[in-house]
């Protein structure tokens, strides 16, 4: 399929690897021209590199913390006039409700909320302008059902949701959508980790503890970081201009829900 995006702009956050990665080079398959953010400058210059040789469109990178107000001003200030744009970042870290002080609470909003927000105020207004914009924000399967351990995420990520809700309702008019995807377990870095987490806990290897939660999802498998940049981009191309303010659950089922 046609995506009809061709020739646009691209920001998409914390692409170096994962999920990230995964919506960059879908986007860069459908022929649209990237600025690639991440903290790591090696991780980040070779995924690039790997996407000017294999689809022949223009990407920028810019190496910096987005949750940094210097990070997110380098970030933006390349990202002018951009028709799309991808949030995401990491996680916070697992634990217990017990574990977290008001300070935790504070990075994890910063990094999961307040940071697509400001992204979003600072580059929507141009695509209002224009008459035509896509945002996809890359949130959590929590959103939809928490998940115990993930406290942290649970809080910041729904924050981000009830803004979006809102906000998305009114930019909609001007040809500007806004939608989050849902993923949950997926062949990544931060999968891994969830798996290191429970093995040591629960005193098994990182490959039984994966088995393990791959027999919970229906699918019977992790998602992979293709499938979910292709939803990405399906999000943000001219096919899916009626869908607004939805948040789409890409989780092989494990989310158990009617609606």
């Amino acid at each position: 399929m046609d995506l009809g995006i061709k020739g646009k702009k691209a920001l998409v956050c914390a692409s170096s690897k994962g999920l990230g990665l995964g919506c960059a080079r879908a986007l860069a398959a459908a022929g649209v021209d990237l600025v690639m953010n991440a903290r790591g400058v090696d991780a980040l210059e070779a995924a690039a590199a790997a996407i000017r040789a294999e689809f022949g469109v223009a990407v920028e990178t810019v190496a910096a913390d987005v949750t940094t107000d210097n990070g997110r001003t380098a970030v933006l200030n390349a990202a002018s006039g951009v028709d799309i744009l991808v949030t995401n970042a990491g996680g916070p870290p697992p634990g217990l409700w017990s574990d977290w002080d008001r300070d935790d609470f504070i990075r994890a909003l910063d990094a999961n909320m307040l940071t697509p927000i400001a992204l979003m105020k600072a580059l929507m207004p141009a695509m209002m302008e224009r008459g035509w914009g896509r945002v996809v924000n890359i949130t959590s399967q929590s959103v939809k059902a928490p998940i115990p351990q993930l406290g942290l995420s649970n809080a910041a990520r729904t924050g981000l949701t009830g803004y979006v809700a809102g906000t998305a309702r009114q930019v909609a008019a001007k040809g500007v959508t806004i939608n989050n995807l849902l993923p949950g377990i997926h062949a990544t870095d931060r999968a891994d980790a969830l798996d290191g987490g429970v093995a040591k806990a629960q005193g098994i290897s990182v490959e039984e503890a994966r088995i393990r939660r791959a027999a919970s999802i229906p699918a019977g498998r992790y998602g992979t970081s293709e499938e979910f940049g292709t939803a990405c981009a399906f999000l943000c191309s001219t096919h899916a201009g009626f869908i607004v303010g939805q948040n789409i659950l890409l989780d092989g089922g494990a989310t158990n829900a009617t609606i």
